[in-house]
């Protein structure tokens, strides 16, 4: 299974991460162990929301969608 996540930083709660893993335990950790160059300034992440897809092509295309200018507006809308 394939993983699309929201996470939300938890001292900057207006910081959030999208991104896309096959390992979502271990992708948190990850980000708050400083993995990410962006993630590292606002850590500690808390997950936010996810969404499991079963094809991975078909979660790296709505991670996509959901860094574009639509995405974000979809993602502002509906999770957070």
């Amino acid at each position: 299974m394939y993983f699309v996540y929201i996470l939300q930083s938890v001292n900057y709660p207006e910081k959030t991460y999208i991104g896309f893993t096959n390992n979502i335990t271990n992708r948190l950790s990850v980000h708050n162990d400083g993995g990410s160059v962006y993630a590292s300034k606002y850590k500690p992440w808390r997950l936010y929301n996810y969404i499991v897809f079963h094809e991975e092509l078909k979660a790296i295309e709505f991670e996509k969608y959901l860094k574009s200018g639509a995405g974000k507006a979809f993602v502002n809308k509906h999770f957070l």
